[in-house]
């Protein structure tokens, strides 16, 4: 545990990180900090980030330490009851260390931005709408589950039941790296509870995981490129529930990107929120566009994502497998319900694996 530990903080820059602590900290406490409120907040809260990501590097270190001693009582007292609780501590530990293992492995440019996951409901009709329900629920019970903060920016409602699109962020360090190999085409296999006949139904929903823009990132949209299309807000069925033109509808000319935004109250902020989400997926669409050159110079490289990387499985049996790392589990319940960290480590793993082998 020791030689793990020492590796995840060598990876980490323990040094480099508390005099990034140290350089926030300076700023957060200039008392001109909140005249541009929106970069208060960047700085506050990357400061809070940094500090959360070492104090969990030195809570850590210290309960290595403990266990040792621990160990130590216990053999020497000949005590069960101690070594009872070592070897419980002992688990704990070491599943703390292969979850910090697991973000050292997030490098990527944007890994450690918070996210901005959009999902939409694709081929099988009401069965797919429900099934991106059901995929909304399962990514917010599993961020509650970790203590991330969650917003909910749109939510487009299918007219029999379930969603056409939702799209929510994810504040937290690393989100976009955690979450990003969960982008992609999900598959769900059931007795459609809408076929008043039994049948097995087979439906589809997209994942998109984007990172969230930064102040610091430049990408300047000319307003010339930008149709803006007002609308009112409305919830399940169609019902009106906003009495005014507050949603708002960004359309990127060039590229075609569309964005929605209809949870806030004012236009104002619905169109603030829109414009965030456009520049983040704008600001991927730039870098894809860049691997996509450097990979031609490179040559031909196997693609990393197909068009399905994971099946929910309900009817004959039941199954949750991801058909890009093998990783598979028979309890679908836990995973609708948020137990998906499992499925996230091996996508993750994979995914280095997969970019070490084209370098």
């Amino acid at each position: 545990m020791r030689a793990t530990y020492t590796s995840i903080e060598n990876v980490t820059n323990v040094e480099a990180l508390k005099e990034e602590i140290a350089e926030l900290s300076e700023r957060a406490g200039e008392p001109n900090l909140w005249d541009d409120p929106a970069a208060a907040q960047v700085i506050t809260s990357r400061l809070s980030h940094r500090q959360s990501e070492l104090e969990r590097l030195n809570t850590l270190a210290s309960r290595i330490d403990d266990l040792e001693v621990l160990v130590e009582l216990g053999q020497d007292e000949d005590d069960a009851d101690s070594m009872g609780e070592a070897a419980a501590e002992l688990e704990s530990i070491q599943k703390s260390l292969k979850e910090l293992e697991v973000v050292t492995l997030l490098s990527g440019e944007y890994d450690e931005r918070e996210a901005v996951v959009t999902i939409r409901s694709g081929a099988g009709g009401v069965d797919a709408a429900d099934f991106a329900e059901m995929l909304l629920r399962m990514y917010l019970r599993w961020a509650e589950r970790h203590g991330y903060p969650t917003t909910v920016m749109d939510t487009s409602y299918a007219e029999e039941a379930g969603l056409k699109s939702a799209t929510f962020e994810v504040n937290a360090p690393y989100a976009f790296g955690t979450l990003s190999v969960e982008a992609g085409t999900h598959r769900l296999v059931r007795i459609s509870p809408f076929d008043n006949q039994g049948r097995r139904q087979t439906s589809f929903a997209a994942v998109e995981v984007i990172p969230l823009i930064e102040q610091t990132d430049s990408i300047d949209i000319p307003d010339n490129e930008i149709r803006v299309d007002v609308f009112r807000s409305s919830g399940p069925g169609g019902q009106s529930v906003n009495t005014t033109d507050s949603a708002v509808r960004l359309t990127h000319i060039p590229t075609g990107t569309v964005v929605s935004m209809q949870n806030e109250k004012s236009q104002l902020q619905n169109r603030a929120a829109a414009m965030r989400v456009l520049q983040s997926r704008l600001l991927l669409l730039k870098k894809e566009q860049e691997d996509a050159e450097k990979k031609a110079f490179a040559g031909d490289v196997k693609a990393s994502w197909g068009d399905q990387m994971r099946s929910y499985v309900l009817n004959p049996y039941q199954m949750v497998k991801d058909l890009r790392t093998e990783h598979e589990v028979g309890n679908t319940s836990a995973v609708f319900d948020g137990a998906i960290d499992d499925f996230i480590e091996a996508g993750i793993r994979w995914r280095t694996d997969n970019r070490n082998a084209e370098k």
